[in-house]
């Protein structure tokens, strides 16, 4: 199908097959929020927090997402705008907390880390595989892929992190997998709302070439 200016239309999210995929990863994000805040908290470390924000942030956005399938081009491009700021602000508490952790005394329980940090990869490990052949979408689309990718990459950086804990005897290594996984919040919500705006100029370019 062919988009405006000549360029071939990005997947908007209108497949039935999507849709139940899109579903399933949301129910797998949110059971896993519960289970990392109370893993984190009770081990207390902050790289789980983060990843457990981040699987509440992403079963929202997901929410979204769905909404706004087959919305106008402006609908999509608000709801991506949206889960770009989210983003933004995700990373800025996440740094935030990382840094008063640094004056927190405590040294995280590596091992209850390492296991839910397991469980939690797994589960974004099925997400990826279920999204992954829609990967390519407009704004909206791809910032459900984005959103499920930076989680993997999370889980694998909190698996360092439960290993450095346990070798060092320190916090460091958890406090340094947090303000990786800001910064990696940060990268995507600058990428999500820069696509999500080029998208939006470019139709109203459209409307205007053709006024």
């Amino acid at each position: 199908m062919s988009g405006c200016c000549g360029h071939d239309a990005k997947f908007d999210g209108l497949s039935d097959d999507y849709k139940r995929r899109l579903w399933i990863v949301i129910a797998l994000n949110a059971t896993m929020f519960a289970v990392e805040m109370m893993a984190g908290h009770y081990a207390k470390s902050q790289a789980l927090q983060a990843d457990a924000l981040d699987f509440l942030g992403d079963a929202l956005t997901y929410g979204i997402s769905l909404a706004v399938i087959g919305a106008s081009v402006r609908a999509r491009t608000n709801a991506a705008l949206a889960k770009g700021v989210s983003l933004l602000l995700m990373g800025l508490w996440v740094f935030g907390s990382t840094v008063y952790r640094v004056f927190y005394v405590g040294v995280p329980e590596a091992e209850i880390m390492g296991i839910v940090g397991l469980f939690a990869l797994l589960t974004n490990l099925a997400s990826v595989l279920l999204l992954v052949r829609y990967k390519d979408g407009d704004a909206n689309v791809r910032s459900v892929w984005l959103c499920s990718r930076n989680d993997a990459i999370g889980n694998v950086a909190v698996m360092f992190a439960a290993l450095g804990v346990w070798t060092t005897a320190t916090c460091w290594p958890d406090l340094i997998v947090a303000s990786i996984m800001a910064a990696l919040f940060l990268s995507s919500a600058f990428q999500i709302v820069r696509q999500a705006l080029e998208e939006r100029r470019a139709v109203t370019t459209h409307k205007h070439a053709e006024a």
